[in-house]
């Protein structure tokens, strides 16, 4: 039997929405959409995922950023990230990049294959005030360079923040203190971590399904947590894969329109007209 004590409950369960970006990637888009519009510090959560060319191959021509960071992590396929700064890099299977937009890039995010399963997930965070006209900054993160452990029947790939066994995520330096993981669990497994008592916290499901805190959560299903410092999950009888995220939240206002995202409207339109100018 699992310790209940300060464990956070599912406060909303948000499904998934097919939606379309860039030059036509078909997705299921779940913070961000009009059911779940954010969750501070989150703004958006994708779950790319097809073995169909027509659905990636199009991929993510040229488009700017300004004010928040995107977080791609890679299941399966290859994708290639350029910007306007000759930045360049590959994203394989199993990596993560974790880019901080900062005052602005213009990049493209475009598929290394003509056929296979293409499948991730792409996170934006938003920046603190201060933060939001820093320099553009990038941590990619090969695969082998992600720690995994076991843990019972939970194997745990941690990508940010540490675990309860002082595992440590090679994602550093983020503003909002990240926890980010990749959890796999067995049929009927059991998984429990600390959650930092003072971040807001989600689970999204992406195979099989979990009693989150108590609570049926399915396949590309997001569960919104309430307050507290544990999360816990028990597999279904097909085991469940889910990734579990937390961040400090800001309390900020939000100006966002498309790719920018500041604090007011005058900020916003000077985003437009610096990317206009070819300020970035």
């Amino acid at each position: 039997m699992m310790e209940t004590s300060g464990l956070r409950p599912v406060v909303r369960v948000v499904p998934g929405q097919a939606a379309s970006d860039g030059a036509g990637v078909q997705l299921t888009r779940v913070i961000g959409s009009s059911a779940l519009s954010e969750l501070d510090p989150f703004l958006l959560l994708d779950e790319f995922g097809s073995a169909d060319p027509k659905a990636y191959i199009a991929g993510f021509p040229d488009h700017p950023h300004r004010g928040f960071e995107t977080v791609t992590y890679m299941l399966a396929g290859r994708m290639r990230h350029r910007d306007n700064h000759g930045n360049q890099g590959d994203l394989g299977p199993g990596s993560v990049q974790w880019m901080t937009a900062g005052r602005g890039i213009v990049h493209s995010e475009m598929p290394l294959q003509e056929d296979g399963l293409m499948r991730g997930f792409q996170l934006w965070v938003n920046l603190p005030a201060r933060d939001k006209m820093t320099a553009p900054r990038y941590q990619d993160i090969p695969a082998d360079a992600i720690p995994e452990l076991a843990r019972g029947g939970a194997r745990i790939r941690v990508i940010a923040g540490r675990t309860t066994e002082g595992t440590v995520g090679p994602v550093a330096g983020v503003a909002t203190e990240p926890l980010y993981l990749d959890v796999a669990l067995a049929p009927g497994a059991e998984f429990a971590e600390a959650v930092p008592a003072g971040h807001n916290a989600f689970a999204y499901v992406y195979e099989g399904g979990a009693a989150i805190a108590g609570k049926d959560v399915a396949a590309h299903q997001l569960a919104v947590l309430g307050p507290g410092t544990r999360f816990a999950a028990t597999a279904a009888a097909d085991g469940a894969r889910l990734i579990l995220v937390a961040g400090r939240p800001l309390g900020e206002t939000v100006a966002r329109y498309g790719p920018f995202v500041m604090n007011t409207r005058a900020e916003l339109e000077q985003a437009f007209a610096d990317y206009q100018a070819k300020k970035f």
